[in-house]
């Protein structure tokens, strides 16, 4: 459809008219006036735009615009910046979409659809003017974008910025790459308690019988073990790692951490990587939370799961890469192993002939740990809330460059 354009206004009809053709046009949305979409001249009157904006408030839902926010007091001791902002919001989102509107109401907002990553066309050329990005730009782009403070990931991976180049050029001219590591800490941590108290209990195998068979196997009850005084080793101890530990304390779990850097206030034993071997053997549940980088793909290979204690549990929430999955399959067909609790693979999505769906005792979650109904919500928040720590020159939180 052709893009309504506004330039002269002589009466309100008219303007509702517009309005009205706007809101049937492109659905709802929240404190903005378009001037993409609407094609608004820079000239027109304040008067005009204030009868536009009761209507036109409630009208535009879309990706791909440019938004100034509209009717909103600002404070005027906050420079105004341009926020870049490619994050996805569904049309069921509006709470959301508010939300960021009304926390951004000092800044120009640009917004982006998520497919528009600032690699080409208009996306790239408005990430060049801006001075924060908020979603996931493409990491060559924001190298290519000098006037960028700060970009902030709505994801708690960020493998395509974890490059040596990437970094250097970033960290060269003091550009700040925080994550979302935050918002998934929770849901991920409880996804793995959920793993780990739930093949504890038997209630796969019982869950099987339900859909299967239905018989009655009482034969579980001996077999089932006590979590307390079992050993578990964590591969990482970021904030997923760290909320872990804080849910497993009540079980009475003898947990470790493996990192490379151990900083000191850690509040359990933390060991290197050299002395992960000696490890493996006492461990009954391995539980990878490795992010994907040069340092971690094939960290946890053949010749560590061999080194495993007959009848341990492998876990699998950091990413696909990290894990051998043909020598963990081995290992679970050979019987050694007990199970494997995998929530990322490699590919994903997982195709419905790989082997692993088939592999004894391989538990399989879709990428579903971080999940959350209140997920974009707390991308928002947690957004706006290093955006304050911005705008005062305080420290941001997730900062990975």
């Amino acid at each position: 459809m052709t893009p309504l354009r506004l330039k002269r206004l002589s009466n309100i009809a008219l303007v509702n008219l517009a309005a009205e053709r706007a809101h049937k046009t492109f659905g709802f949305f929240s404190i903005y006036t378009i001037r993409r979409k609407l094609r608004i001249e820079p000239s027109m009157s304040s008067d005009i735009i204030h009868h536009l904006s009761p209507l036109i408030l409630k009208a535009f839902s879309f990706p791909n615009c440019v938004a100034e926010s509209v009717g909103m007091s600002r404070d005027s001791n906050v420079h105004p910046l341009t926020i870049w902002c490619n994050n996805d919001f569904s049309p069921e989102q509006r709470f959301e979409q508010e939300l960021l509107s009304s926390g951004a109401a000092n800044h120009r907002l640009l917004l982006y659809s998520p497919s528009e990553d600032g690699s080409q066309g208009e996306a790239r050329e408005a990430l060049r003017t801006a001075d924060i990005a908020f979603g996931f730009p493409d990491a060559q782009a924001v190298c290519e974008s000098p006037k960028l403070r700060w970009v902030q990931l709505n994801a708690a991976g960020y493998t395509s910025f974890d490059l040596r180049t990437i970094r250097n050029v970033l960290a060269g001219r003091g550009t700040i790459v925080t994550n979302s590591s935050d918002v998934y800490a929770e849901p991920c941590a409880q996804h793995l308690l959920a793993m780990i108290a739930s093949l504890a209990r038997g209630l796969p195998i019982a869950l099987d019988a339900q859909r299967g068979d239905r018989s009655w196997r009482m034969a579980l009850r001996p077999t089932l073990p006590l979590l307390n005084g079992q050993t578990v080793l964590l591969l990482g101890f970021g904030a997923i790692a760290r909320r872990l530990v804080e849910l497993l304390r009540p079980l009475e779990m003898n947990v470790i951490a493996v990192r490379r850097n151990a900083k000191g206030d850690e509040s359990i034993r933390v060991a290197t990587v050299s002395e992960l071997d000696q490890l493996l053997p006492t461990v009954d549940h391995l539980v990878n939370t490795l992010p994907a980088n040069d340092q971690s793909e094939g960290f946890v290979n053949a010749a560590r799961l061999a080194k495993l204690k007959a009848g341990a549990i492998v876990y699998n929430i950091g990413r696909g890469t990290t894990l051998d999955q043909d020598a963990l399959i081995r290992e679970l067909r050979a019987g050694r192993l007990s199970a494997a609790y995998l929530d990322v693979t490699n590919p994903e999505p997982l195709p419905p002939d790989h082997p692993l769906w088939e592999a004894p005792n391989c538990f399989i979650t879709p990428h579903l740990a971080g999940g959350h109904r209140t997920e974009k919500e707390r991308q928002v928040r947690h957004f706006l809330d290093n955006l304050r720590g911005f705008e005062q020159g305080a420290a941001l939180r997730n900062r990975v460059i």
